[in-house]
């Protein structure tokens, strides 16, 4: 479909850039149909004003998310801000973490989510500094991570993992067995920027790039120049109709449309020992499954009570594999209804009593997952999944199912860059009608 679409379609699209309440972006969303589609993310609650072109004098002028800063703009259901006090930068919740707060199965809660992006070690710590030298004016970059970098949060850049991580939140009711069900409700671009990172030892070609000398022993905060990583500042601008990323690609310009998601989504697992933020586990977190957009749907096992939800990580967009080992990262306002599924619900997807490792749905696929430190063992255990989930779900025999997974089923690398690796199946619903029942008598 061209992006451009018809006249109609751009002229709505140019009201979404002018700033519109909800009426006027249904309006606009239905002259859009015409002539493209428009993202589910710009769907979210509180994207009208994210996108509405900012006031003079104050935020980043020009087209693009306007800055969204916490405590500002629309926010559904309970309210996370990111604070030295509600984050963990580099490690996930565990069974010993108390919960910022409790809510009611079926409740929506609401984070503001940093990217570490622009805050770690090999960047200065000091994202004013850092932005300054992309030309990002001080006010234009986030309070919430200006604060958590210049916070006595300890951070350790080459043991902990990078990510900062907010929450975790306990949801009343869920026990170890249940599954806890995670439906993304918005996802709202907090800058219109981002970065991409790749780092020495790390994405899918380490010791070949980044090109150039090793980390120096030298290398520090205070000498980020000496760790010789590249980070590429990658602004987000409106271009015909969408918010695009733009890349320099030598004798062009590389533009491609963001479609936002949550890196890391999970819950605790049972243990008091510390756990790293980077590799993804049988409760989530650092999943970087790229369908998990807004109208998606994650189920987790639950492992403590409570469950102890939490979000970090927040993508612009990743390409499957996210193979330089970041994807675009900048920050978004995220919501998210949380219910829990009790032991043996029918709604547990696949039919069983509960899960033992995360499982995801869209509108169009189901997303069975497969996780483990090699690829090849991922990749068997995410058609497992989907064996097991096509079984339990329709009643298809095994034999069947892997027949029909042959032949009409894409396996996604999800990453590669994550210790543990990840794939996930994309089984499409569409393929399947339920027979009618035969007549009584």
């Amino acid at each position: 479909m061209d992006d451009s679409g018809s006249g109609e379609a751009q002229l709505a699209f140019e009201a979404l850039d002018d700033g519109i309440g909800r009426r006027t972006l249904l309006q606009a969303a239905a002259a859009v149909g015409g002539g493209a589609v428009v993202p589910a993310w710009m769907r979210s609650p509180g994207a009208a004003e994210a996108l509405a072109a900012p006031p003079k004098g104050r935020g980043q002028k020009g087209p693009g998310p306007g800055i969204l800063q916490p405590g500002e703009g629309r926010r559904v259901g309970r309210y996370v801000m990111s604070t030295p006090s509600t984050v963990r930068w580099g490690q996930l919740p565990n069974a010993a973490t108390p919960p910022l707060f409790t809510v009611r199965s079926g409740s929506v809660v609401t984070f503001d989510t940093v990217s570490h992006e622009g805050i770690l070690e090999d960047q200065g710590r000091d994202p004013i500094e850092y932005f300054a030298g992309k030309g990002v004016r001080r006010h234009d970059v986030l309070r919430d991570a200006r604060a958590i970098a210049a916070s006595d949060i300890e951070h350790d850049f080459a043991a902990d993992g990078p990510h900062v991580v907010t929450g975790p939140v306990a949801v009343r009711g869920a026990r170890p067995g249940d599954v806890l069900k995670v439906e993304v409700v918005g996802l709202v671009p907090r800058a219109p920027y981002g970065v991409i990172s790749n780092r020495h030892g790390k994405g899918a070609l380490p010791g070949e790039y980044p090109q150039g000398p090793p980390p120096s022993p030298d290398a520090s905060a205070e000498r980020p120049e000496l760790y010789n990583n590249v980070s590429v500042f990658t602004p987000v601008r409106r271009i015909r109709g969408r918010d695009r990323a733009v890349l320099p690609a030598g004798r062009a310009v590389a533009q491609f449309p963001i479609d936002p998601f949550m890196g890391i989504m999970g819950v605790a697992l049972d243990t008091s020992e510390t756990v790293n933020s980077t590799p993804p586990t049988a409760a989530g977190g650092n999943l970087d499954i790229r369908d998990l957009t807004v109208g998606s749907k994650l189920y987790l096992p639950v492992f403590v009570p409570g469950a102890k939800f939490f979000v970090g990580d927040p993508h612009y967009r990743q390409g499957d594999g996210e193979v330089a080992l970041t994807a675009l990262e900048a920050p978004l306002r995220g919501s998210f209804r949380l219910t829990v599924l009790r032991r043996g619900s029918a709604a547990i997807p696949g039919g069983r009593d509960s899960l033992a490792t995360p499982f995801g749905e869209t509108a169009e696929y189901w997303l069975a997952v497969g996780l483990d430190p090699d690829l090849d063992e991922a990749m068997k255990q995410a058609v497992r999944e989907s064996i097991e989930f096509l079984n339990g779900e329709l009643g298809m025999s095994r034999a069947v199912a892997y027949a029909y997974l042959s032949a009409a089923t894409d396996y996604a690398v999800s990453q590669v860059v994550d210790k543990t690796k990840g794939v996930h199946a994309r089984i499409r619903k569409d393929d399947f009608r339920l027979r009618r029942r035969a007549g009584r008598g």
